[in-house]
C-alpha cells in the first residue's frame, strides 16, 4: 500500500500538527477530498497507523457505504456500537439536538482518557443525520482532545465544516516522476510509465489497474491489448457505482467528444450531457477527466461501459447540436453512425453530406459506411432510392456485385415507370462494367417499353445504342435504329444518335476523318439532353481522338470526368468512354506517365472486384511497357481471363496490346496470332479501319520476322487502302512503316521515306521515332551510314525527351531532352540500332566537334552568335525542325546540355576543323 502514497508527504505532516494539537488538548478536524481513485482509503489507513503508533490516541473508525445512507444515524452507530439511546428514526429537530449533544458529551467522556482520532471513511455516503452530526461535532472540536479526520470524494458531495478547528486537503494526482518510480518498481520500462502517464493522470488507483494489465511486447493501443481486464473493470466500477448521474453524463459526454473529429466546447457538452445551467460540473481548462478522457484506453473503456441505448441518445443530442451550430457534416455524422436507424432528415442529410465530403476527399470506404448507415433509417421511398442508387455507384468499382445489387433494389424501389426508367442507364452501364451485356440490354429495353414519355424512350434507346457497342450483334442492330433515330429525333438527342452512327461507319471504313469533324465539331456546340451529354462527349471525343485531335478529345473527357482523388462514374456509360478516351489520348501522345497515373487508382480499386475494363488495362499496361516497366505490363495483362472475354471491342484492345509486347520482345508467332485475334474481334464488328487497332500492319511485320514477305504485304497493303480512306498522317505514316518492313530493299526506303515525312505531320511521336529506327537501319543496310545514323539519332533524341519525367519542355528545346537513365522500349531500340550500326554514342569518333556534320557546324556556329532558333531556319533556308533536330545531335556530340556552353565546347574540341567534317 506504500506504493500509493508516492507524493502524499505533506498531507501526513498536517495530520500530524492536527494530531499533535488534539493529543494536546485543541481538537482538530482534517478532511481529505479527492476524485476516486486517488487513494482516499489509503491515506486515511497510514494517517491512522501514523497517529497511533506509540499508542497514544485511541481509535474510532467508520466506513460509510450508500447501501446504508437511507438509515438515520447509521455511521454514528458505527462509531458508538454500544450506544443504546441513537434512534433509529429521523428525530424531530429538539430531539436530533439532544443526541447529538449526548454523542459529543460521550466522545468527551471517552476522550478523559486517551485522545482519540475519530476517522470516517467516504463521508459522503454517510446518511444526512450523521453528516449533520459531524458538522455539530467539528464546531465543539476546539476544547476537545478529539483529530477528526475525514475522506470525501468531490463527485459526490462537499461538505462544509468550520475554517476555524480544521483543514480541508485535496489529494492531487501523482506526478509523472512518481508514476515512473511506481512502474520501475513493478519492472517496467520508461515507455511503459509514460502510457501510464498518459493513460491514468495520475489516479493512483488506474495506475496500479494498468500496470498489472500490462505484458511483455507492443506498447497497448486498444483495451483487448492488455493482459487483464483490471483498468478497464477500475474505470467501469467508478462510472456504474462511485460516479454521480451528473457525473457519469458528463464522462461520457467528454468520451464521445474525444472521440469525434471536433471540439464541441463546454457549452455544447453541457446541454448535451443535461447538466442545465450548472457551470461547476465543467471545470475550466483542461481537467483531469478530460485528459485522461483523451487517451483511447480509458475512452475505449468508458464507452465500453456505458449504457447502449444512454450513449446513442446522448450521441444524437450532441450530433443536434452540432448540426445546429452550423459544423461540418463530418463532426456531426462522426456521431451519427454510432446511432442506431437515424430517424430524422436531418440526420440524413447529415450522413448524405458527409459522404459525398468524403468522396470529394477521396475517402470511398468511409463515404461508403456513411451512406450505408444512412439508409438503415425510416426512409421515404424516394429518399431511400435516390441513397441507394448513389451507394450502388460508389460500390460498384470495390465490389460489382454488391453495387449491382444495390442499384437493382433502388430501380424497385420506384413505382413509378419514369423514375424507374431514371434509374436503368445506370443499371445498364454497371452491368455492361461487369461484363454483362445482355442482362444490361434487357434492362434498357425494359425500361423503355414500360415508359409514358416518348422522348424519355429516345434517350433510353439511345443510351442502350451506346451500351450495345459493347456487343457485336447488339451493336449492328443498335446502329440501325440510331440512323433511323437521327432523322427524327429532337436536337437534344440528335447528337449523339449521329455520332453513334459515326463511330461505325469510321470503323466500317466508309467515312474519312475529315468528313467525321464535319460531323463532329459544329454539333460541340449543340444543346444535349442532360441525360445524354457525358455520352454524346464520349462519342465525339472517341471521334477526335481517332482523328488525331488529341488535345481536344483529351479536353472534352476532362470537362466530364472528376478530378483526382474521385473515382469516375462506372454507373455513366459516358464516363465509361471518356475514361477510355482520355487514356488512349495519353498513349497516342507519348505522354506515358499520365496514362499511369490517371488511371491507376481505378484499376487497383476495381482488381479482382469484378469489373472488368479490358481497354484501360492495356492503355495502362503499354504505358508501363514503353517507359520500361516489363513485369508490370506483363502483370497487368495477365490480370484478365480471356476465357470470359465477349464480344466487346474491349477485348480486342487487349489482344493488340498483348501482341505489341510479344512483337517487342522477338516472339513473332504469339505476336501473329495476337494480332490475327484482335482482326477477328473487330471484323465480327465491322470495323475494318487501322484508326483503332492497326492489326495488320502489326501482322505483316510479324510475318517478316517468320519469313513470310508476301502474305505480309498483302496484309500492309490491304491496311494502306484502309488508312488512306481515314486519312490521318499516323494512320497513313503507320501503315507505310508496315509495307515498308514487307517491300525490303530499294523500294523500302522510298517507303520509309513517305511515312517519315507523313509522320512529322501527326502528333504521332511513338509511331514516327519507330519510323525514323526503321529508316536509320535500313541506309545503313544500303550503304549509306552517316544519314542512317543521323536518323537513329535523332530518334534516340526524339525517345528520351518523350520518356523524360516531368513537363515537356518547349518544341526543339534539347534541354528538355536531358533524361539520365530512361531505358524505354524506345530508347533501348534506338540504342540496338545503334549499336548494330557501329555507332556507339560514346566512341571516340562520333564525339566532339569533328564529329558534327557540315549542317550541324553551321548551325552551331549561328547558335553560338546568338541566333534563336526561327533566326538560323531562316537563314538557312531550312524547316524550323531539321534546325531542332540538328542542334539535338550536336549537343549529344559535344557532350553540353545549354546553348551557352557551345562557345566553350567548340572552342576545347578545336574550331578548325574542316566545315565539311563526315565521320
Amino acid at each position: 500500500m506504500q506504493n500509493v502514497l508516492f507524493e502524499r508527504d505533506e498531507i501526513l505532516r498536517a495530520a500530524a500538527g492536527a494530531g499533535a494539537s488534539a493529543r494536546s488538548g485543541t481538537g482538530r478536524w482534517l478532511l481529505l477530498g479527492a476524485t476516486t481513485g486517488m487513494g482516499r482509503t489509503a491515506l486515511i489507513e497510514e494517517v491512522v497507523r501514523q497517529e497511533t503508533a506509540d499508542g497514544g490516541m485511541r481509535v474510532l473508525y467508520a466506513r460509510c457505504s450508500p447501501e446504508e445512507s437511507a438509515f438515520p444515524f447509521a455511521l454514528v452507530r458505527q462509531l458508538f456500537p454500544e450506544a443504546q439511546d441513537i434512534p433509529f428514526v429521523d428525530p424531530a429537530p429538539d430531539e436530533e439536538q439532544l443526541t447529538c449533544h449526548r454523542l459529543v458529551t460521550r466522545l468527551a467522556r471517552i476522550a478523559v482518557h486517551r485522545p482519540v482520532l475519530l476517522a470516517v471513511d467516504d463521508l459522503h455516503d454517510a446518511d444526512t443525520a450523521s453528516r449533520r452530526w459531524i458538522g455539530y461535532l467539528a464546531r465543539r472540536l476546539a476544547s476537545l482532545p478529539v483529530l477528526l479526520v475525514i475522506t470525501e470524494c468531490h463527485e459526490r458531495s462537499a461538505t462544509a465544516l468550520p475554517a476555524a478547528t480544521g483543514t480541508s486537503v485535496v489529494l492531487r494526482p501523482l506526478g509523472p516522476a512518481a508514476v515512473a518510480r511506481l512502474s520501475e518498481s513493478l519492472g517496467h520500462g520508461p515507455e511503459r510509465a509514460e502510457l501510464c502517464v498518459r493513460a491514468c493522470v495520475g489516479n493512483p488507483a488506474l495506475v496500479h489497474a494498468l500496470l498489472a494489465d500490462l505484458h511483455e511486447g507492443p506498447l497497448p493501443r486498444r483495451l483487448s491489448d492488455l493482459a487483464g481486464s483490471r483498468y478497464r473493470d477500475a474505470i467501469t466500477r467508478w462510472l456504474h457505482v462511485r460516479a454521480s448521474p451528473r457525473s457519469r453524463r458528463l464522462t461520457l459526454a467528454l468520451a464521445i467528444a474525444a472521440d469525434g473529429s471536433a471540439d464541441p466546447g463546454q457549452g455544447l457538452l453541457q446541454e448535451a450531457a443535461e447538466l442545465g445551467q450548472d457551470h461547476s460540473s465543467l471545470p475550466p481548462g483542461p481537467s483531469a477527466l478530460g485528459r485522461l478522457l483523451s487517451h483511447a484506453l480509458a475512452r475505449e473503456a468508458v464507452l465500453a461501459a456505458a449504457d447502449a441505448a444512454e450513449l446513442s441518445a446522448l450521441r444524437a443530442r450532441i450530433a443536434r447540436l452540432l448540426d445546429e451550430r452550423g459544423e461540418p457534416a463530418g463532426s456531426v455524422a462522426a456521431h451519427l453512425v454510432h446511432v442506431d436507424r437515424p430517424g430524422e432528415e436531418w440526420m440524413t442529410q447529415s450522413l448524405e453530406d458527409a459522404a459525398e465530403d468524403a468522396v470529394r476527399d477521396g475517402r470511398v470506404d468511409e463515404a461508403i459506411a456513411l451512406l450505408r448507415h444512412a439508409v438503415t433509417g425510416p426512409l421515404p421511398p424516394g429518399r431511400r432510392a435516390s441513397l441507394t442508387q448513389r451507394l450502388g455507384v460508389l460500390e460498384l468499382p470495390h465490389s460489382a456485385d454488391a453495387g449491382i445489387r444495390r442499384l437493382r433494389a433502388a430501380l424497385e424501389l420506384h413505382s413509378d415507370h419514369d423514375e424507374r426508367a431514371a434509374v436503368a442507364p445506370a443499371l445498364g452501364a454497371a452491368l455492361a462494367a461487369r461484363g454483362r451485356i445482355g442482362s444490361a440490354m434487357r434492362v434498357m429495353r425494359q425500361a423503355s417499353l414500360a415508359a409514358d414519355d416518348d422522348e424519355l424512350v429516345r434517350v433510353l434507346q439511345t443510351v442502350a445504342a451506346l451500351i450495345a457497342s459493347h456487343d457485336a450483334v447488339e451493336w449492328r442492330s443498335a446502329v440501325a435504329r440510331m440512323r433511323e433515330l437521327a432523322a427524327t429525333a429532337p436536337v437534344t438527342i440528335e447528337p449523339l444518335a449521329c455520332g453513334l452512327v459515326t463511330e461505325y461507319e469510321a470503323g466500317a471504313g466508309r467515312v474519312s476523318s475529315a468528313e467525321v469533324l464535319t460531323r463532329v465539331l459544329p454539333r460541340l456546340a449543340a444543346p444535349v439532353d442532360p441525360r445524354l451529354r457525358t455520352g454524346w462527349l464520349g462519342s465525339a471525343a472517341t471521334l477526335l481522338q481517332w482523328a488525331d485531335r488529341l488535345e481536344e478529345a483529351r479536353a472534352l473527357a476532362d470537362s466530364s470526368l472528376p478530378a483526382p482523388p474521385v473515382l469516375p462514374d462506372l454507373t455513366d456509360v459516358g464516363q465509361q468512354c471518356l475514361i477510355s478516351v482520355r487514356a488512349e489520348a495519353a498513349l497516342w501522345a507519348g505522354d506515358f506517365r499520365r496514362v499511369i497515373a490517371e488511371n491507376s487508382p481505378l484499376l487497383d480499386a476495381c482488381t479482382g472486384q469484378g469489373v472488368r475494363m479490358p481497354h484501360l488495362v492495356s492503355m495502362v499496361a503499354l504505358a508501363h511497357y514503353e517507359l520500361g516497366h516489363g513485369a508490370p505490363a506483363r502483370r497487368l495483362l495477365a490480370t484478365l481471363d480471356e476465357q470470359s472475354a465477349d464480344s466487346s471491342w474491349e477485348w480486342n484492345e487487349l489482344r493488340y496490346a498483348r501482341a505489341v509486347v510479344h512483337m517487342a520482345e522477338g516472339r513473332w508467332q504469339a505476336a501473329l496470332e495476337d494480332y490475327r485475334a484482335c482482326g477477328t474481334g473487330q471484323s465480327a464488328r465491322d470495323f475494318v479501319s487501322p484508326v483503332a487497332t492497326p492489326w495488320r500492319s502489326g501482322a505483316a511485320m510479324a510475318l517478316v520476322r517468320l519469313g513470310h514477305p508476301e502474305k505480309a504485304t498483302d496484309l500492309a497493303e490491304e491496311e494502306l487502302r484502309h488508312a488512306r480512306t481515314w486519312g490521318t498522317p499516323r494512320a497513313v505514316g503507320r501503315a507505310l512503316r508496315a509495307l515498308a518492313s514487307a517491300e525490303g530493299g530499294r523500294r523500302e526506303l522510298e517507303t520509309l521515306s513517305e511515312a517519315v515525312a507523313v509522320l512529322r505531320l501527326a502528333p504521332a511521336p511513338v509511331e514516327l521515332i519507330e519510323a525514323l529506327i526503321d529508316q536509320g537501319r535500313a541506309l545503313i543496310d544500303a550503304g549509306n551510314g552517316r544519314k542512317g545514323r543521323d536518323d537513329l539519332y535523332e530518334a534516340h533524341a526524339l525517345a528520351v525527351r518523350l520518356l523524360a519525367p516531368g513537363p515537356a519542355g518547349p518544341p526543339g528545346d534539347p534541354e528538355a531532352a536531358a533524361a539520365p537513365g530512361v531505358t524505354g522500349r524506345l530508347v533501348r531500340a534506338a540504342e540496338n540500332a545503334l549499336r548494330a550500326g557501329a555507332a556507339r554514342r560514346t566512341h571516340r569518333a562520333t564525339v566532339g566537334s569533328a564529329a558534327l556534320t557540315g549542317a550541324e557546324r553551321r548551325i552551331v556556329e549561328l547558335a553560338v552568335q546568338g541566333r534563336t532558333n526561327a533566326e538560323i531556319s531562316a537563314a538557312l533556308h531550312l524547316a524550323r525542325r531539321t534546325v531542332e533536330t540538328h542542334l539535338t545531335n550536336a549537343y549529344r556530340k559535344l557532350g553540353v546540355t545549354r546553348r551557352t556552353q557551345l562557345a566553350v565546347r567548340l572552342g576545347q574540341t578545336g574550331t578548325a576543323a574542316s566545315p565539311g567534317a563526315r565521320t
